[in-house]
């Protein structure tokens, strides 16, 4: 039964008073009421309006919790930065430098820190000054205000700024940007011209060719097939998780046994993994392998330093080329037939160098963006450059050495971290060629995580410009074009 109700009572009653009442339904689908005033049953209720003062306030609440952590978050990044910044000035590849290194190592960490610091003062400065309304941004021109404009001291050091702005630090920026500007040209200029002898070749079909049995001996009297002396290299440090697999490919390549030495230049620091790999190398070397497994007790000189230690084997005069195959990569049995017979005929040929396949180019966003990138590298950036420079950088792994070139060229050094951009540049000045060879794939992996893509990355690009430094007289010197050596390094 519905409630009565006499709404001539009501009226009269509270009329005057104003005080809410509450209205009960007996029926629940109706709410409850609440009526604050005589006025309040006729006119349209307004949502929300008693929490207007509450919500602006929940909201700058909820944005200041977001600038505040935002703030924070900048300083987190700015601090990490400094820290890494710091660990690479001390440390290099993992060993500290010198006292004298430390040194400049501080000072530098010191000049950037004022110049974040200054970075930050003037930003805030600028925040400050926007908000008192001084903004001479505004116009196509910069507007400095007069003497008698001035509004304080705050305001004066603030057109001071402006004024120093204008007048020194402006025209630097300026330059810097139109250099910018050419190196951007360049380059953009460079990926055309890349891209455009790409196209060249595939349309054109342009390959390097082998023409007829190139193992098929050339003496007359004693007909048969002549494999050339190999030597395989594969340099590794602490390769728990892949060295099993590397090894095995290797040892399973079509070659000759008795044409054939594998060597497994192992510089483990861990005891355990060094035992891991002279099992795997005894296992293959009872199965008819020649192979032998290497270690230095003195470490030094990284990768070079291992190869370099690994050349200056008495039995290395015994061959002709070496093939050099980082711990992670597994080259197919065919691998050495299809790229050693480049060398016959061809006395000026000093390096065959294979492309890349990946095999986790699929696994994450990040391994697919750098299938991308290496991609390009490979068919556009160095089968241009092979095939119409002969000369590319060495890419470290998966490319056979004719073992004279090397000797010629100095052999492997110990003075930047880049050895395999080093030599291929030193044998281009010795006149050596190179060929490149798209078709010719060697798998391997590239980083899943970004901890491990940053630290390849810092490995591949913290020797070239040390490199360019102690190359450059040799270039200019040297009688062979620069255009090779331009090309490749921008």
């Amino acid at each position: 039964m519905a409630p009565r109700l006499d709404f001539s009572d009501w009226w009269g009653k509270d009329r005057k008073k104003g005080t809410p009442v509450v209205v009960k339904m007996e029926n629940p689908n109706y709410s409850v009421v609440e009526i604050n005033g005589p006025d309040s049953a006729f006119r349209p209720v307004e949502k929300s309006r008693g929490k207007n003062a509450k919500q602006v306030t929940w909201v700058l609440l909820l944005k200041a919790h977001r600038a505040v952590g935002c703030v924070a978050w900048l300083a987190t990044v700015f601090w990490a930065l400094l820290g890494t910044i710091k660990k690479r000035l001390i440390f290099r590849q993992g060993v500290a430098v010198a006292t004298e290194k430390l040194g400049k190592g501080k000072l530098v960490l010191k000049i950037i820190r004022v110049f974040l610091v200054t970075s930050l003062a003037i930003l805030a400065f600028e925040v400050l000054a926007y908000s008192k309304g001084w903004r001479y941004f505004e116009s196509a021109n910069l507007h400095i205000p007069s003497t008698l404009d001035l509004q304080g001291l705050l305001h004066m050091v603030y057109v001071a700024w402006l004024t120093f702005r204008a007048d020194y630090i402006a025209p630097v920026i300026q330059v810097l940007s139109q250099f910018c500007v050419v190196l951007f040209l360049i380059q953009s200029v460079d990926r055309l011209v890349l891209c455009l002898g790409c196209f060249w070749i595939k349309y054109k079909k342009i390959k390097p060719r082998i023409d007829g049995d190139p193992f098929k001996s050339d003496d007359v009297e004693a007909p048969g097939y002549e494999y050339p002396m190999v030597l395989v290299q594969i340099p590794m440090c602490n390769e728990r998780e892949v060295y099993e697999q590397s090894i095995s490919a290797v040892c399973q390549m079509d070659w000759p046994k008795d044409r054939i030495l594998i060597q497994v230049l192992d510089d483990s620091n861990d005891e355990s993994i060094q035992w891991l790999i002279k099992a795997e190398v005894t296992k293959w070397n009872q199965k008819g392998v020649n192979i032998i497994y290497r270690h230095r007790l003195i470490r030094t000189g990284y990768k070079a330093g291992n190869l370099k230690s690994a050349m200056s084997c008495d039995y290395v005069k015994d061959y002709e080329f070496v093939a050099i195959f980082d711990a992670d990569f597994q080259p197919n049995p065919d691998f050495l037939k299809l790229t050693v017979p480049h060398f016959k005929n061809n006395p000026e040929l000093g390096l065959v160098q294979a492309r890349w396949a990946f095999v986790n180019k699929d696994e994450n966003l990040l391994t697919r963006l750098q299938n991308i990138n290496l991609c390009f590298h490979f068919e556009v950036e160095q089968q241009v450059n092979g095939a119409f420079l002969n000369f590319f950088g060495f890419n470290g792994t998966a490319g056979v050495w004719r073992i004279k070139a090397l000797e010629e060229s100095g052999g492997w050094l110990e003075r930047t971290t880049v050895e395999d951009m080093d030599i291929a540049v030193r044998a281009h000045l010795n006149g050596w060629k190179f060929i490149f060879l798209n078709d010719v794939k060697v798998l391997c992996e590239v980083p899943e995580s970004y901890e491990a893509y940053r630290k390849q990355q810092h490995r591949w690009h913290s020797g070239p410009m040390q490199l360019f430094r102690l190359c450059l007289p040799a270039i200019i010197t040297s009688k062979v074009p620069l255009i090779p050596f331009v090309l490749p390094v921008i």
